[in-house]
């Protein structure tokens, strides 16, 4: 099982010193990938958890990233596909390749958070259906010669995409969500699964093997299983926190269930990704778990 890491992008410690900093030190540390995730804002009267209060840019924040690194993979998880057009991020997605030397999975989402959809005058209707066509749209970009679509949402005149991205047939796509449908639709589209913040990490087989199930009547290649890891370092409260060997045995159990990919995301860390704590203490706070839970110190 591969271990990444959550980006600096929330909160306190979600400054351009410690994008920089953090993300090249993953890097030496023998971290896998970098993640970031997605909140374009959140409504005056809302009483969201901290980690939603202020957040980067994800592409922009992997952009960023992209530069003080040369090896570790990039992530997303995950952009919302109904809040920007499929032809936009196809762009941003193959040009984060381009400048990354092909180093993006890109991460898609359907979107939770009724102001955003009302803010980008998305539609929460028929989003599975949407998502569908989202994917095919991305391909056709990548991959045709002269990429063309005619559905139901989306249109793409006969066009060209140029560049195109490092990766053959373009970034790997992967898919959220947490109700079968959603689950099947990762298994038989994308190139893998990603796991949500509020996932039940003890049930997460039941997901995961709904995931593979699709896949194999799909006949398509053996599903990545990506999962955020919601570290809480300290006391023991469920999957991933307690002490660093309790939170490592944790990542064995996940790599037993299934899953390929674990990313500890100190994010949602009230210590971390809060941006009423001060930069300082946070900075120092998420150093000390990254190093202590480096694939290098296991």
């Amino acid at each position: 099982m591969r271990i990444g890491l959550g980006a600096p992008v929330s909160g306190a410690w979600a400054t351009p010193e410690n994008i920089a900093r953090f993300a090249a030190h993953a890097e030496e540390l023998g971290y896998d990938s970098l993640w970031t995730f997605q909140r374009l804002l959140v409504g005056a009267d809302d009483d969201l958890a901290p980690v939603y209060r202020s957040v980067l840019d994800p592409m922009l924040a992997l952009t960023y990233a992209a530069a003080h690194t040369s090896r570790i993979r990039l992530g997303v998880a995950v952009v919302n596909m109904p809040f920007v057009s499929p032809v936009v991020l196809a762009k941003q997605a193959t040009t984060l390749d381009v400048l990354s030397g092909g180093r993006l999975d890109l991460g898609l989402g359907n979107g939770w958070y009724e102001p955003e959809f009302t803010a980008t005058g998305a539609s929460p209707a028929r989003r599975a259906a949407r998502a569908r066509e989202y994917v095919q749209v991305l391909r056709t970009l990548w991959t045709d010669e002269v990429a063309s679509f005619d559905g139901e949402f989306y249109t793409i005149p006969p066009s060209r995409l140029v560049p195109r991205p490092v990766q053959p047939g373009g970034p790997p796509i992967l898919l959220g969500g947490t109700v079968p449908a959603a689950l099947k639709r990762a298994g038989r589209l994308g190139a893998g699964w990603l796991s949500v913040s509020a996932t039940n990490l003890d049930r997460i087989g039941e997901q995961i093997a709904v995931v593979v199930d699709a896949a194999r009547e799909a006949a398509t290649a053996t599903p990545r299983i990506v999962v955020r890891g919601v570290v809480r370092a300290g006391e023991r409260r469920g999957r991933l926190s307690g002490s660093y060997d309790e939170i490592r045995a944790d990542a064995e159990w996940l790599a037993g269930q299934g899953v390929t990919e674990l990313y500890y995301d100190l994010n949602w860390d009230k210590q971390v990704g809060n941006p009423d704590v001060s930069v300082a203490s946070a900075t120092q706070r998420a150093a000390e778990i990254i190093e202590a839970l480096a694939p290098t110190r296991a």
